[in-house]
């Protein structure tokens, strides 16, 4: 039978034509999910591949992203995100760098790291022959969707790379950056982290001040990362949440995954979700362990919340079966298997993230 997704909520309506209307579900033996794949293209929340240091404009069996590797798996917006701080309790990213080869520039700050990663992406588009951009406006996301060019889409792991200076949210967005965590992997001088043995701090007064400047300039916040009391403020604050990569409490609970509540007003306020394939929150190592997580948020939320966040190149395994990014099909296969039609397949492998960027950068 097939499913039909809308938001959980505490009065049951009867449901509208328009949610008892659907497309017939498809037969997925009669579907090749990369044919299908190909056709709706996909759209990813969430790629680490930056910190590396490796030349994404050439295509490398290394790691799980390149530029060649996305347009083989049809992948049409992608965002990258700067890590410019690493684990907490070894200070890990010093050495990390060293060992990737960063310029000694880029680690002379976390402020010098981001900008030097967004240098490089910058470079990357500039030699991918124009199938990538960082794309910046509404306008420039249709034009790259209408060509077959993949649109870059930059976020910033952890506001400590502001280094205090709230200004420097603005600097970022005129360099193309749309979304913002406002803690990663420890707490910082913005708010609590969600990492095991944080305490559940909140926001701090410097971290209020970004989240308003955030909304200032039209950037999203992601709440990846957030502890739980940092979470609730930043859903009550002014600026549009995300969450582009997380899985669901519901489903499994490592420290990381959101609840149900925290789901549902991220859908509220008009944010999509992107699961995660990284198997240490999946609760199993499976592809179908991602899909309990992505069916569980497509009940939580409605079939026009949830996305992809792969967490791609961020030291995470995948699920077994996936090498890297060109195995993205067979989150498709398993969409087919599962009975899904195929709009509601668009709308989770790239059409919700598409459409949530368009709005967040079109001011809506």
């Amino acid at each position: 039978m097939q499913r039909i997704y809308a938001p959980l909520s505490r009065k049951r309506e009867a449901p509208r034509l328009e949610d008892v209307i659907r497309p017939k579900a498809i037969d997925p033996s009669a579907v090749d999910p990369k044919a299908l794949q190909a056709r709706v293209g996909v759209s990813d929340a969430h790629a680490d591949s930056l910190m590396w240091n490796r030349d994404l404009a050439v295509a490398s069996d290394e790691g799980h992203v390149d530029f060649p590797r996305l347009r083989e798996a049809n992948v049409r917006l992608q965002c990258f995100t700067l890590v410019t701080r690493g684990f907490p309790f070894i200070g890990g990213l010093a050495a990390f760098a060293a060992h990737r080869k960063w310029p000694r520039s880029a680690r002379a700050g976390e402020w010098a790291a981001a900008n030097w990663q967004i240098d490089q992406l910058e470079a990357f588009c500039a030699r991918s022959q124009g199938t990538v951009a960082i794309t910046r406006t509404a306008e420039a996301l249709e034009a790259n969707e209408a060509a077959g060019r993949t649109s870059a889409i930059l976020g910033v792991e952890g506001g400590h790379a502001l280094e205090g200076r709230v200004e420097r949210v603005q600097t970022l967005y005129d360099r193309g950056v749309r979304f913002m965590s406002l803690t990663h992997l420890s707490n910082n001088a913005l708010g609590g982290s969600s990492f095991p043995l944080m305490g559940n701090r909140g926001l701090t007064p410097l971290g209020r001040e970004v989240l308003a400047e955030l909304a200032r300039v039209g950037m999203a916040v992601d709440v990846a990362h957030a502890s739980r009391r940092s979470l609730e403020e930043i859903l009550s604050g002014p600026a549009q949440p995300f969450c582009s990569h997380t899985g669901v409490s519901a489903v499994a609970s490592p420290w990381r995954n959101l609840p149900d509540p925290a789901l549902q007003r991220i859908a509220q306020r008009g944010g999509v979700a992107g699961i995660i394939l990284g198997t240490v929150y999946l609760g199993g190592k499976q592809v179908s362990d991602f899909m309990r997580h992505l069916d569980h948020a497509l009940e939580v939320m409605g079939e026009d919340r949830v996305a992809l966040g792969s967490d791609h190149d961020g030291m995470v395994p995948l699920p077994k079966g996936m090498r890297d990014v060109r195995d993205l099909w067979r989150i498709t296969e398993a969409l087919l298997a599962a009975g899904h039609p195929e709009a509601l397949i668009a709308k989770v492998l790239g059409g919700n993230l598409r459409r949530f960027f368009r709005e967040l950068m079109q001011g809506k």
